[in-house]
C-alpha cells in the first residue's frame, strides 16, 4: 500500500483539504489531517477534449510518454488523420500502437473519411465501418462530423453515419465553424452535442444555449482561449479544454497544464477550471479515469503550486509515471518496440516537371488565398494580372504559388496563388495537409516547387525547406504523418524547418502549420484541393480567374 500526504483538490466537492491517501491500484483510504500541507497538491488528471495525436507527429505510445510529463492522463481522439490515409487500418495501428501503455486513450470513429465529397483520401470510411469499429470496441463516440453542410442538407451518406450512433447509443462531436441561426438548429437537431471550432464568444454562447458543450481549443493552429475563458466561469459545466492539433515542439513545452496556468491568470475560477480539464469531459465521454474518490481508479497527478501548476508527479493505476526528479521505468522502453518495425504507408505519386506547374491566364483577374498567421480561416482575395500570360509568384507582392498533388495515385498538381505567407526565396512542402494528406507546397519560384515535391515523393511523406540548394527536412515514416523517432528528435528537426521558413523571408509564426491547413476544404473561406480552388461558402469548386 502507498500513502501520500497532500492537499486534496477534490474537483466533485469542490474543496480542498490536507489527507492522507492511501493506495494501490485504487485509493483505499482518505483520512482528513488536520493542517495544510505546503507545496503538495493532489488533483484528477488532465483530460484533452479534443485532440488529433498524427498531428504531434508522434505515435500515441511516444505522445502519451510526454504529455504525462505536463499532468495529462488521457485523450479523447479522433483517429481521423491516419484514418484518411490508410482507413481501418490506420486505426488499427493507433489502437495497436496503445497497447499497455498507462495512459487513457479514447478513439471516436472517425465521421468524415473522406472530410468531404470533393475530397480524394486513401480511404473511405462508411456507416458499416463505423458500426463495425463500434461494435468491436474499438471507439466510443462519432468523432467530429465536419460535413455539417451535410447534416443541415441530410446527405444519405451522413445521416447513415448519424444513424448507427444513435442506434447503439454513441454521442456524436461536431464541427461547425461559424454556424448560427436555423442552420445551427437543424445542425445540432441531430444531436451533436460538442463543438470545438468557435472563434467568438457571441458564436459560443449561442450554441451553449442551444444544449452544446463548447470545448475551448488553445492548440499549435487554433487558439480561441483568449476570446472564450469568461465562458467557464458563466457555463461550468458546459466546458472543456482541448488543444485539437498540437505540434511537437508545443507539446514539449506544455499541454493541458499551460492553457490551467493561463487561465488561473486571468482570474478564472480554479474549480470551475479544473472541472472543465477533469470531471466534465470525463462524464461526458465516459471515461475510465479516477477523480480523486474513495474507491477510484488512483489517477491523480501531484503539483507544487495552484497558480503556477508545476506538475511533480503522476500517476496512473497507482502507478508513477512522471516524477520531476526523473522519468520513470512506465515509459523508459516505450520506443523499443518500434525499431526495426515496417510503418503502414500509402503513397503512388509521381514526381513533377516545371511544366506541370504552368499557369496561363485566362482573365485579368485572379482569386488568391488570403492566410492570415494563427488561424485556420482564409479569406478570397483578388489580384490583377496580364491576361494569356504565364503567371509566376510575385515575392513583391507576396503572391506565391500553391500546389497540391494527389499522394494516392498519378495525377497532374493543382495549381494555384496565396498571399500571406512571405517567402522571400525557395519552398517548402508538408504531407501534413488537413484531411487528405496529400502533397502540399509553396513556393516563390517553379524549380524549388519542383524540388521538394519530388524530394517528398521519394521519401513517401514528410516536412521540408528548400533554398540556395539547401534542405532541411523531417521524415515522416508513419503513413507520412508521425515518425518513430522520439519527441525530442522529432521536435528540434521540425524546429529546423520554421526557422529556415523565417530565414526564407516567411511573417507567419508557425508557416508549416498555415501550409497544413490550406487544402482542409471545410474550413471558409478559399481553399485548395486536388482539383483547384474550393470556395467554402458556397462548397463548391471554383475557378482560379475570373
Amino acid at each position: 500500500m502507498n500513502i501520500i500526504d497532500a492537499n486534496i483538490v477534490d474537483v466533485v466537492r469542490k474543496e480542498i483539504f490536507p489527507a492522507r491517501i492511501s493506495f494501490d491500484t485504487h485509493i483505499r483510504q482518505i483520512e482528513p489531517l488536520s493542517e495544510i500541507i505546503n507545496n503538495k497538491y493532489i488533483l484528477p488528471g488532465l483530460v484533452d477534449a479534443h485532440v488529433h495525436i498524427e498531428s504531434s507527429m508522434l505515435p500515441p505510445s511516444e505522445f502519451a510518454r510526454i504529455a504525462v510529463r505536463h499532468g495529462t492522463l488521457a485523450v479523447v481522439a479522433d483517429p481521423h488523420e491516419i484514418a484518411n490515409v490508410l482507413g481501418i487500418g490506420g486505426i488499427d495501428f493507433m489502437i495497436n500502437d496503445t497497447a499497455n501503455v498507462p495512459f487513457r486513450f479514447v478513439f471516436g470513429a472517425p465521421s468524415c473519411v473522406p472530410a468531404t465529397p470533393f475530397e480524394t483520401s486513401g480511404a473511405i470510411i462508411n456507416d458499416e465501418d463505423i458500426e463495425k469499429l463500434f461494435q468491436n470496441g474499438c471507439c466510443s463516440f462519432l468523432s467530429e462530423m465536419m460535413n455539417f453542410p451535410g447534416v443541415i442538407n441530410k446527405d444519405e451518406m451522413v445521416m447513415k453515419k448519424i444513424k448507427v450512433a444513435h442506434k447503439l447509443g454513441k454521442i456524436i462531436d461536431g464541427h461547425s465553424p461559424g454556424l448560427t441561426g436555423e442552420a445551427l438548429q437543424k445542425y445540432i437537431s441531430a444531436d451533436i452535442s460538442t463543438d470545438h471550432e468557435c472563434s467568438t464568444y457571441e458564436e459560443a454562447e449561442e450554441k451553449i444555449r442551444l444544449g452544446m458543450k463548447i470545448l475551448i481549443r488553445e492548440g499549435s493552429a487554433a487558439k480561441n482561449f483568449d476570446a472564450l475563458y469568461s465562458l467557464i466561469d458563466r457555463f461550468p459545466e458546459m466546458i472543456m479544454l482541448c488543444t485539437d492539433d498540437i505540434h511537437p515542439d508545443d507539446l514539449l513545452r506544455g499541454h493541458i497544464n499551460s492553457l490551467i496556468k493561463k487561465a488561473v491568470e486571468k482570474g478564472v475560477n480554479l474549480f470551475s477550471l479544473l472541472r472543465a480539464a477533469t470531471l466534465v469531459p470525463i462524464k461526458h465521454y465516459q471515461i475510465d479515469l479516477g477523480l480523486v474518490q474513495l474507491n477510484d481508479p488512483a489517477d491523480f497527478i501531484i503539483v507544487d503550486d495552484l497558480h503556477e501548476f508545476n506538475i511533480t508527479k503522476s500517476f496512473f493505476r497507482g502507478v508513477c509515471l512522471y516524477d520531476r526528479v526523473g522519468e520513470k521505468e512506465s515509459f523508459a522502453n516505450s520506443r523499443e518496440k518500434s525499431k526495426n518495425r515496417i510503418f503502414p504507408n500509402q503513397f503512388d505519386a509521381e514526381k513533377i516537371t516545371i511544366s506541370d506547374l504552368k499557369v496561363i491566364s485566362t482573365s485579368c483577374r485572379m482569386k488568391v488565398i488570403q492566410v492570415f498567421d494563427g488561424e485556420l480561416f482564409t479569406k478570397e482575395f483578388f489580384y490583377m494580372v496580364p491576361k494569356g500570360l504565364p503567371i509566376l509568384s510575385n515575392t513583391d507582392a507576396d503572391i506565391l504559388k500553391i500546389v497540391v498533388l494527389n499522394r494516392y495515385k498519378p495525377e497532374k498538381p493543382a495549381v494555384g496563388f496565396v498571399r500571406g505567407f512571405g517567402l522571400k526565396k525557395g519552398a517548402l512542402v508538408s504531407t501534413v495537409a488537413h484531411d487528405s494528406h496529400h502533397i502540399i507546397a509553396v513556393g516563390c519560384d517553379d524549380n524549388s516547387l519542383v524540388q521538394v515535391i519530388n524530394y517528398m515523393i521519394v521519401e513517401k511523406g514528410g516536412l521540408a525547406a528548400y533554398y540556395q540548394n539547401n534542405l532541411i527536412s523531417l521524415k515522416l515514416d508513419i503513413a507520412g504523418l508521425m515518425s518513430s523517432a522520439s519527441a525530442d528528435e522529432v521536435a528540434s528537426a521540425y524546429e529546423q524547418i520554421n526557422k529556415a521558413a523565417l530565414c526564407m523571408g516567411s511573417s507567419l509564426k508557425s508557416p508549416l502549420m498555415t501550409l497544413s491547413f490550406m487544402a482542409l476544404l471545410v474550413i471558409p473561406e478559399l481553399k485548395i484541393g486536388v482539383k483547384g480552388l474550393f470556395d467554402v461558402n458556397k462548397f463548391e469548386w471554383t475557378e482560379l480567374f475570373v
